[in-house]
This record gives structure tokens, C-alpha cells and sequence, in this order.
């Protein structure tokens, strides 16, 4: 598991417009990592639209927001323009950079072979280091969207 502290692993991955996208070419911001669990599903819908909704506030703070699931790119651009979304939606239909966070979720709802990234936050410093971590077991669960403002406020 990549803890506080650590440097976060570096990936290429494909936005919804079939570019790939690194995580160094964000390097001197912050960066909020979204792992989501499966593109249009409510709970997952209900975390990438409290991010649309709070990207003022998250942006004024020196922060990108970039959201991550094991979605292929059309799944992701049809997710992401049906809610406007305002940050990168990236698909890691490999699930290269989900283990490499070591947050595989193996047989989402108990279907063999249905493996999906755990719902979880990484924030990324302006260096490439892990600074705020949380991850959850359960894909229902959604982070503290207020914990994670004020934690992107203190290191302002």
C-alpha cells in the first residue's frame, strides 16, 4: 500500500479524450487522486459530482483534482459529459495503477472477475509525495469531502 510520505507511483493513463495523461505532468500542484469504483454508478456519481461542485474552492487552493477508475475511455467521456465534470476523468482499464496503489477491489459485488479500484483519496504534493491518504473496503462509503478541504487549507 502507498502510505504518507511515500512518493506516489507515477502512471500514464487515458482521459475521455483518448490522450494519455501522466501524473508528473501535474508536478508543482497538488493533486487530489479520486479512485472511483465504476463510472455512472450513483455513489460514484454522487463523490465526482461533490468534486464539479467544490472545484472552486479545491482549485483556489493550488489543488487538480483527477479522478481514476478501471472504466475504459468511452464509459469515462460519457460519465464525465453527462455531468460536466471540470478535472480530468482517466480509465485504467488494465488496472495497472490501481495495484499499483495496491487498492484492487477483486470481484466487485461478489462477480468473479469484476475487479474495480476501492474508493479512495490520495493527495499528491507539489513534489510528487503522498501527504493525505484514505481508502475504503466498503465502495459505499464516500470520503470527508470537508477533511480533505481543510487538509488542502492547511498546507496553503
Amino acid at each position: 500500500m502507498v502510505n504518507v510520505g511515500e512518493k506516489a507511483p507515477e502512471f500514464e493513463l487515458v482521459d475521455t479524450d483518448l490522450k494519455m495523461r501522466k501524473l508528473s505532468e501535474f508536478k508543482g500542484k497538488k493533486v487530489v487522486l479520486s479512485f472511483f469504483v465504476a463510472a455512472s454508478s450513483p455513489v460514484c456519481t454522487n463523490e465526482m459530482c461533490t468534486f464539479r461542485d467544490r472545484w472552486g474552492e479545491i482549485s483556489a487552493l493550488g489543488a487538480q483534482v483527477i479522478g481514476i477508475s478501471n472504466d475504459g475511455p468511452f464509459a469515462n467521456k460519457a460519465f464525465a459529459e453527462k455531468f460536466h465534470f471540470n478535472y480530468p476523468i482517466l480509465g485504467d482499464y488494465k488496472s495497472k495503477t490501481i495495484r499499483d496503489y495496491d487498492i484492487l477491489m477483486p470481484d466487485l459485488l461478489h462477480v468473479k472477475g469484476y475487479d474495480a479500484a476501492k474508493r479512495s483519496i490520495f493527495v499528491v504534493d507539489e513534489n510528487g509525495t503522498v501527504s493525505y491518504k484514505w481508502v475504503s473496503d466498503n465502495p459505499l462509503v464516500e470520503p470527508n469531502y470537508q477533511e480533505i478541504i481543510d487538509f488542502l487549507k492547511k498546507g496553503k
